[in-house]
């Protein structure tokens, strides 16, 4: 099933998307957070396809399918080809050569604050960053909480899948040393178009793709990923219980504009689309 929500006639709702319809079927109208929705269906309650007159998806607005109630957990370096073109790039703090891939998954995150939904615009903020850049990632979303999570029982996890553009400003991501600077502007976390439940896809086979103004700049499979995804929720769970609604984005393929000579930064009237396989594209002008 795909999740969304939506604004309809200036109320936010959440409702079933219907792709090859072309509508949405909204859950109960006191519905209007996504959490809410994984909570009820982790404690017993079956999912199912709403009884209510369905909504044409031209005449509503969609946001950001969920806004975790916590930071966006996030993981860098997480495809061989990046790893390696992030350390020759000049904009990773500590680069050393023959050392590009990392012992452990790198993790970091964004704050709420940063994400917006398809079709929203994401600001350049000149005044703090003249380097930004584009990210294409898978994001999981976590259903069953659990901490010291054993990869075995990983996806047992997990409630669903959605996309996330990990927008960066490279110039602070490099001057400060580390990752939530650079991560962590508002409007730097694109997201969506709708979650997928995780019994619609194969995590272990999902490709991914970014364009930029309809140029294709990144192309990879979750098969090429360097901790996949029960390492990631393992590690991230050592000592930190994950919670409902919790949202990981799993890293970005090769083909970022630092990886270009010279760089290939985004600017004003931009379009980034990435578009995951089972779920759709996220769609996102630069301003």
């Amino acid at each position: 099933m795909k999740i969304a929500r939506f604004l309809k006639e200036g109320k936010l709702c959440v409702g079933l998307v219907d792709v090859e319809e072309n509508r949405i079927y909204p859950f109960d109208p006191a519905l209007s957070d996504v959490t809410d929705l994984i909570r009820a269906t982790v404690w017993g309650s079956a999912l199912q396809k709403p009884r209510t007159a369905p909504v044409a998806l031209d005449e509503v607005r969609l946001v950001a399918p969920i806004v975790p109630e916590r930071n966006v957990f996030c993981v860098g370096k997480n495809y061989r080809a990046h790893a390696k073109e992030f350390s020759q790039s000049g904009f990773e703090a500590g680069a050393t050569k023959g050392k590009e891939i990392d012992e452990y998954p790198a993790i970091f995150s964004k704050p709420p604050s940063s994400i917006i939904g398809p079709g929203d615009t994401v600001e350049l903020h000149p005044e703090a960053t003249s380097a930004v850049d584009y990210e294409a990632e898978l994001a999981l979303i976590i259903g069953k909480p659990g901490r010291n999570i054993a990869p075995a029982d990983a996806m047992d996890h997990i409630w669903g899948y959605t996309i996330v553009n990990d927008v960066t400003a490279r110039d602070r991501q490099r001057n400060h040393k580390q990752w939530f600077a650079g991560k962590g502007l508002d409007t730097f976390c694109p997201m969506g178009p709708w979650i997928v439940t995780v019994d619609e896809l194969d995590a272990k086979d999902i490709d991914i793709e970014c364009r930029v103004n309809g140029e294709l700049r990144q192309q990879a499979n979750t098969r090429d990923l360097i901790f996949d995804i029960p390492q990631l929720l393992a590690s991230i769970s050592a000592g930190l219980t994950l919670q409902p609604g919790d949202v990981i984005a799993t890293g970005t393929p090769a083909g970022v504009g630092i990886g270009f000579e010279p760089p290939r930064f985004l600017k004003a009237g931009d379009r980034v689309d990435v578009t995951v396989s089972g779920i759709g594209t996220l769609s996102n002008p630069f301003a």
